[in-house]
Order: structure tokens, then C-alpha cells, then sequence
């Protein structure tokens, strides 16, 4: 095992590549969000993506990060069966064993201990891609890209295709047929995704919640905990 360290300052990207190891994605600072086919995760100090050998993967620094990734020889853990990323908690336990491992002037017998706890900690956790999907007509994309640029816009199909040509039956078909997703659950998930940057700067929820499109703090976090798995609060612990 060996342990990478990167400043990843606001935009800094990795493009699509593969480890022939198993690699834990974790930002000890910051934002990152990995994408693979399997999905898009955006993940804050409390939570780090186990990325199987050879899932070609791309990493994204949200707001200024420092990813700091252990990566895993596969035949070291022949336990861990993930064959898809998969999201695990990063608690103190496990922060600490990856900053114990940062350390160039380990013992190699202090190393061989610490990488086994390391790999005996991993704990799943049920959280859902993030991911959303753009639509290809036109005329969706052009909804798509509105959303995306003003979450909070609700206003309903109907007006939508006033504004781009199309009945708000169609806007619907093409939402369903092109991203998998009724258009209410692709606008919910959308919202989910542009109010994680808000949540990692330690924005107020209620302050959040208006700026994705929620009139009240329980409202987005029923939607957030729907959606991702968790709520605000779990995923974006307050730390001390």
C-alpha cells in the first residue's frame, strides 16, 4: 500500500484513467467528485469512494481540495470483493490510519499493522450516485441547462415548453426516454447535486434549501435524504 497526496486547487481534474490497484478516493479537505459508469459521487471529508482496480474513473476537485488516496495492491486484500465503487465512512479511526501512513519514516512492521487495520475499518455506507444525466433533443437540453444553471427555477413542464417549442407531454417523454428519469425525480436529483458545493462551504441548510429550490429546511432534507441515502448532517458532518 502506499499512500498518494495531491493539492488539488479549484478545476483541478484528472481525466479518465485506471489503477491496476485498488485505490480509496478521500479528500482530507475540499470537494472531489469521481464519475465512472457506475455513477458520480461527490465526496466530502466524511466519506471516501473505494475504486476497484482497472474501473476507468475521472476525479474532480470541487472548490480548492487535498486528496489524499491509499492505494491497494489486490492481492493484499483478497477479502474486499467490491467489484463496483462503493462508498465507505471515513471516521476518525480511519482518518488518522491515513495520516499515520502519510509517514516516510514508518517501520516497515508499524506499516504492515496500520495498512491491515486500515483494510479491516472499510465500512459501506448507503450512499446513491449522484449522478444526472443529460438529455439529447434539444429542446430538453436546453430545459436541462437552465436547471442546471438556476436549481431553484420551478417552474412546471408546461411553461418550459412554451419557452422551448415543445408540449409538456413531450418535454416529459423525452426526459423519461433520455436520462431514465420522470422529469420531477431528474429535477430533485439535479437539486441534490448543486447543494452539495453549498453544504461542503458550511452553509445553513435553510440557506441552502432556498438557494436549490425548497421552501423549508424539512422539506430538502427529506428530498436530500431520498435521494442520496443520508441526510445533510450525515454526509456533511459538523466537525469541531
Amino acid at each position: 500500500m502506499f499512500i498518494g497526496h495531491f493539492a488539488m486547487p479549484r478545476g483541478t481534474a484528472f481525466g479518465s484513467h485506471w489503477h491496476t490497484f485498488h485505490q480509496l478516493a478521500w479528500a482530507a479537505k475540499g470537494l472531489l467528485r469521481v464519475t465512472s459508469e457506475h455513477g458520480t459521487w461527490l465526496l466530502p471529508p466524511s466519506l471516501a469512494l473505494w475504486i476497484p482496480a482497472r474501473v476507468a474513473h475521472t476525479t474532480q476537485a470541487e472548490g480548492d481540495a487535498v486528496m489524499r488516496s491509499p492505494y491497494v495492491n489486490p492481492a493484499a486484500c483478497p477479502e474486499i470483493t467490491w467489484t463496483e465503487p462503493t462508498v465507505v465512512a471515513v471516521d476518525p479511526l480511519l482518518r488518522a490510519l491515513i495520516d499515520h501512513l502519510v509517514r516516510e519514516d514508518l517501520a516497515p512492521e508499524a506499516r504492515s499493522r496500520a495498512e491491515a487495520v486500515l483494510l479491516d475499518v472499510l465500512r459501506p455506507v448507503p450512499v446513491t450516485s449522484v449522478s444526472v444525466t443529460e438529455p439529447h433533443d434539444p429542446r430538453a437540453v436546453r430545459v436541462a441547462r437552465a436547471l442546471a444553471a438556476d436549481p431553484a427555477d420551478g417552474r412546471p413542464l408546461a411553461s418550459w415548453g412554451v419557452e422551448v417549442g415543445a408540449s409538456a407531454r413531450t418535454l416529459a417523454r423525452l426526459f423519461v426516454a433520455e436520462t431514465g428519469l420522470a422529469f420531477g425525480q431528474w429535477r430533485e436529483r439535479l437539486r441534490m447535486r448543486s447543494a452539495m458545493p453549498y453544504l461542503a462551504e458550511g452553509l445553513p441548510i435553510e440557506s441552502v434549501a432556498r438557494r436549490v429550490g425548497y421552501a423549508s429546511a424539512s422539506s430538502f432534507v427529506a428530498a436530500f435524504h431520498r435521494v442520496v441515502g443520508l441526510t445533510p448532517r450525515q454526509y456533511f458532518p459538523v466537525r469541531d
